[in-house]
């Protein structure tokens, strides 16, 4: 996410919302009406891809055919927009979600605080909505205590995804230190490939993938206290890690374009062989599924990094879900969405369309392979690590990412893009 891009974004909102309803939506505040005249549940999330969405309306479907009379009307947007200023627009502005998407950590506890996720524990056990999810599914949907989200996904928000057929090539196989890392590397860049290819614009995707360098290096406590402005950002020992992304740039690892491209872009360089390599979240397969579904890719979580004070097998990740908006007055009609949305047919329809699904008929009905390892992944992880814009002040998460970006930009020392970066956090205090 980048606040300074903010006005633009804001400009963009019309054009970028994607509505579908079967009807027309009706005026009024903030708080929606539950009355006759306003039957329509207003459901905003970040865009999906197209097989995706076809599922999404065989929900709406459903669930208007057993609601005579209401509507169900969606509002999809571009995952940059809605993560910055197109939820929080949506929530304050007239005719507020009664249902939106949400990440975990500490956009949902603000979330909380700002009265807009409404408790939900008791309702879905009534309609046996739990009891539809695997264990650990409703990790990371409560706060203080009290369920606020349904679950989605469990997302990988960064592994190192690799072109299989460039590594069979040259004969590389995944590295298993960090040493072996920088000689695959320099393998790569010896044979005139990129080893990275990265859209950065936005600079959550570069942000991510330092941050879980980062708190391999520092450790995740020391990582955690920073951004949460307990502890400077610009110590020696930070320092010293973000040299780690500076080597990438002084090597010429990454594509010179790197912080000038959005993500998609990133994801089309790798997909047409321009690197070998792309360092994202596992949402990767449902792009790859829409964009080169013959791609051949697979991926390796960060291999362990020497003297490095965090757990080495650490994973960056994140729960997503959705929320019910505490000042609806559809709260009711938005836990039956819900347990339409949990049916045992459309989970596995979601499973076939490349999505994903925490359910137990989900589960069982067969992941796509990569997918199936990812979540295994961060079912398993000792330790799971929130990416900088999920888990933290956003504000912050800009001071850290902006450094990321101009270290890889070739813009800075990693002295003098943390102290920026310090200085930011600073004036927030």
């Amino acid at each position: 996410m980048r606040l300074s891009r903010l006005a633009s974004v804001v400009a963009a909102l019309g054009a970028s919302a994607l509505l579908i309803s079967g009807c027309s939506s009706s005026s009024g505040g903030g708080t929606t009406s539950a009355s006759p005249s306003d039957q329509v549940l207003r459901i905003a999330m970040t865009e999906p891809g197209a097989d995706v969405v076809k599922v999404w309306q065989q929900v709406k479907s459903e669930y208007e055919a057993a609601h005579p009379g209401w509507t169900v009307q969606y509002n999809f947007q571009n995952d940059d927009i809605y993560s910055t200023v197109g939820l929080p627009s949506l929530l304050s502005g007239g005719n507020a979600p009664d249902i939106y998407f949400e990440w975990s950590g500490n956009r949902l506890q603000t979330r909380v605080a700002d009265g807009y996720a409404a408790s939900i524990g008791d309702q879905l056990k009534a309609k046996g909505v739990t009891d539809k999810y695997v264990d650990g599914a409703f990790g990371g949907t409560t706060v203080d205590g009290k369920t606020v989200m349904l679950p989605l996904a469990k997302d990988v928000s960064n592994v190192i995804w690799y072109n299989k057929d460039i590594f069979a090539k040259l004969g590389l196989t995944a590295p298993t230190t960090w040493a072996e890392f920088d000689a695959l590397n320099a393998k790569l860049k010896a044979a005139g490939i990129t080893p990275y290819a990265m859209g950065n614009k936005d600079l959550w995707p570069a942000g991510n993938w330092n941050a879980h360098v980062l708190s391999r290096i520092v450790g995740e406590q020391a990582y955690a206290d920073a951004l949460n402005m307990k502890s400077p950002i610009d110590s020696a020992d930070w320092v010293a890690a973000m040299d780690k992304m500076k080597q990438i740039h002084d090597s010429g690892w990454i594509n010179d374009s790197v912080n000038s491209i959005s993500d998609n872009e990133g994801y089309t360089l790798f997909f047409t062989g321009k690197a070998a390599m792309t360092p994202i979240g596992s949402w990767l397969v449902d792009v790859r599924n829409g964009q080169s579904p013959n791609f051949n890719m697979d991926w390796f979580n960060l291999p362990p990094i020497d003297g490095g004070k965090g757990n080495q097998q650490s994973v960056m990740g994140v729960s997503t879900g959705l929320v019910v908006n505490a000042k609806s007055a559809k709260i009711d009609q938005a836990i039956d969405y819900f347990s339409v949305l949990s049916g045992d047919d459309i989970q596995k329809a979601f499973v076939k369309a490349g999505g994903s699904s925490l359910s137990k008929a989900g589960a069982a009905s067969g992941l796509n392979p990569l997918s199936e390892r990812l979540l295994k992944l961060i079912e398993t992880a000792p330790e799971i690590v929130s990416p900088p814009d999920t888990g933290y002040n956003l504000k912050v998460a800009d001071a850290l990412n902006t450094a990321t970006s101009a270290i890889l930009g070739g813009a800075m020392s990693s002295q003098d893009a943390l102290t920026q970066a310090q200085q930011k956090i600073d004036a927030l205090k």
